[in-house]
């Protein structure tokens, strides 16, 4: 592990995953520590990069971004210009939610959510015009099970 974590490390970032919102003192309670030393210790964490930021979670249906796409490419160029202007392209498209590079069949995964087939194929024929892929294989997503989990600690 990057970045050894004692107990009350790991149990400040179980709360803080559960409730960002919550106040360091509330977070304090929680972990049974002072509010100061809860609070040099959110300090040190955020330092270290182990917290990168406070987000919320978004009801992806409830605005509208109900077809969630994993678009699996295959590329025959590993060349450090087109990973740069491929990742340029994929970065420019609001709708790609995660981008990943791989070790397998596929090179590269892309986790799309869009409003509904006609909004991914827009995203689709844009990607493919800009790039030279090889293969792109796009699994539409029927029920997200368990999804935005928080991490394991």
């Amino acid at each position: 592990m990057k970045h050894a974590l004692d107990p009350l490390d790991r149990k400040i970032l179980k709360v803080l995953q559960q409730d960002a919102r919550l106040s360091q003192r509330e977070i304090a309670d929680r972990v049974g520590l002072s509010q100061n030393a809860c609070w040099r210790r959110l300090k040190v964490l955020e330092e270290r990069g182990v917290i990168r930021g406070h987000t919320i979670r978004l009801d992806p249906q409830e605005l509208g971004l109900g077809l969630t796409v994993f678009v699996m490419v295959r590329t025959r160029h590993h060349a450090r210009e087109w990973l740069e202007t491929f990742r340029r392209q994929v970065i420019a498209i609001p709708n790609v939610i995660d981008f990943f590079r791989l070790a397998g069949d596929y090179d590269y995964m892309l986790k799309i959510m869009v409003e509904d087939m006609n909004a991914f194929d827009r995203i689709y024929q844009a990607l493919i015009d800009k790039v030279e892929l090889e293969t792109v294989t796009s699994y539409i997503t029927m029920e997200a099970i368990a999804d935005s989990r928080d991490l394991p600690l």
